[in-house]
C-alpha cells in the first residue's frame, strides 16, 4: 500500500454524508491518513465517535481554543465531500464562520491540492451566484468534480489518487 499523506476531509450536510465512513475506509485502503472535520449540521447526522475510532483522530466541528494543540496532523491535501450549496457559496466569499470553512479557506493559501465534490440539488444549482462561486473556486485552483446522486465513493477515491493539476492558492508560487 502506498502512503499518500494526510487528507483533511471536510464533510457537509448532504445525504451522502450519512455514508461517509465508507469513503473513509476506501481512502484508508488507498493509503491516506484521514482526518475528518464536519460542518455543524453534518456533525448531527454522523456518528462522530465511530468515525473517530475509524480514523484514529477526533472529528472536528468546533474551533480549538488559542494555545490548544492541533488535533490533526498537517494536511498534505484537502477534500470537501459532499460540498453543499451553502459551503461552496460561503467558501467562495471567504466566510469563515465554522471550523470546516476555516480549513477550506486556509487550504487556498497552503500550496496543497484541494478537491471539492459538490452535491447540490438542481433547484439550488440554478441560483445565479452558484456558478460564479464554482468558477471563482476553480480559478483559485480547486479541483472540482461533481458528486453524482448515485454516490460513487470509488470515483472520489480515484480522483484523489490522480496527480493534482497544480497546487491551489498562492503559497506554492511564493514558496517555489
Amino acid at each position: 500500500m502506498t502512503q499518500r499523506g494526510v487528507l483533511s476531509l471536510v464533510a457537509c450536510a448532504a445525504p451522502p454524508v450519512l455514508h461517509i465512513g465508507e469513503l473513509v475506509e476506501l481512502l484508508q485502503e488507498d493509503g491516506w491518513t484521514v482526518c475528518l472535520t464536519a460542518t455543524p449540521t453534518a456533525a448531527t447526522w454522523i456518528d462522530r465517535k465511530a468515525l473517530a475510532r475509524q480514523t484514529g483522530y477526533p472529528v472536528r466541528v468546533e474551533w480549538r481554543m488559542p494555545g490548544e494543540p492541533e488535533p490533526h496532523p498537517p494536511a498534505t491535501a484537502v477534500a470537501v465531500v459532499p460540498a453543499t450549496f451553502n459551503v461552496i457559496n460561503k467558501w467562495a466569499q471567504g466566510i469563515n464562520d465554522a471550523a470546516a470553512l476555516g480549513i477550506l479557506n486556509e487550504a487556498l493559501g497552503a500550496g496543497i491540492p484541494v478537491y471539492a465534490f459538490p452535491n447540490v440539488k438542481a433547484q439550488l444549482a440554478a441560483h445565479p451566484s452558484y456558478d460564479r462561486h464554482l468558477q471563482l473556486l476553480r480559478e483559485a485552483g480547486i479541483i472540482m468534480t461533481p458528486l453524482p446522486a448515485d454516490v460513487n465513493w470509488r470515483m472520489v477515491a480515484d480522483s484523489l489518487r490522480a496527480p493534482a493539476h497544480g497546487s491551489s492558492g498562492t503559497a506554492a508560487a511564493l514558496n517555489g
